[in-house]
C-alpha cells in the first residue's frame, strides 16, 4: 500500500492509499515511503490546508468501517470549514447517540480530511485522540476560525 509522510505544523503525518483512494491518515512518520499521483495530490491539499488556503478537500476516500461509522464520517464531511457541530447534532443526522458518535470519531481512519476535530461537546471542546490530543484539536479549530472562543 503506497504511503507518504509529511512534516506539518501539528507533527508528522502519514497518508496511505489503496485502489485509488485515501484509506488512512496516521500520526507519525511511516517506515516505507512511496509516491503516487494521488498521494502527491493529497500532499498538495494538506499543505494548502495548513497554509490556510484550502477549505475543502477534494480526494477520493475509502475509509474502512461499519455502516454506522461510515454514516458518522459522512456527516463529519458535511460540517463546513470553520464551523463545529456537537456530538448530539451529528447523532441527530447520522443516528445513534452522542456517545456512539464519539466512539466513531475515535475510530476515524482519515482524520483532518474527515474532520472529526470539528465535533465538540455541549458546553466544551470535547476530546481528541489525534496528535497531541486537545492541543492539536485547538490548533486545528483556531486555524479554521481564529476568532472562535474555545472552552
Amino acid at each position: 500500500m503506497p504511503q507518504l509522510s509529511l512534516h506539518t505544523p501539528i507533527g508528522d503525518i502519514t497518508v496511505a492509499e489503496e485502489d485509488g483512494a485515501i484509506v488512512s491518515l496516521d500520526w507519525g512518520w511511516g517506515r516505507d515511503q512511496s509516491r503516487s499521483a494521488l498521494l502527491d495530490r493529497a500532499e498538495e491539499q494538506l499543505q494548502a490546508y495548513f497554509d490556510g488556503e484550502l477549505r475543502q478537500f477534494d480526494l477520493p476516500l475509502a475509509p474502512a468501517g461499519t455502516p454506522y461509522r461510515l454514516a458518522v464520517w459522512k456527516a463529519l464531511c458535511e460540517i463546513p470549514y470553520g464551523e463545529t457541530r456537537s456530538y448530539q447534532e451529528i447523532a441527530a443526522s447520522a443516528g445513534g447517540s452522542a456517545r456512539s458518535v464519539g466512539q466513531a470519531n475515535g475510530r476515524n481512519p482519515i482524520p483532518l480530511i474527515i474532520p472529526c476535530h470539528r465535533v465538540v461537546a455541549a458546553g466544551h471542546i470535547g476530546g481528541y485522540s489525534g496528535g497531541d490530543g486537545l492541543a492539536t484539536k485547538r490548533w486545528l479549530l483556531t486555524l479554521e476560525n481564529p476568532t472562535r472562543t474555545l472552552l
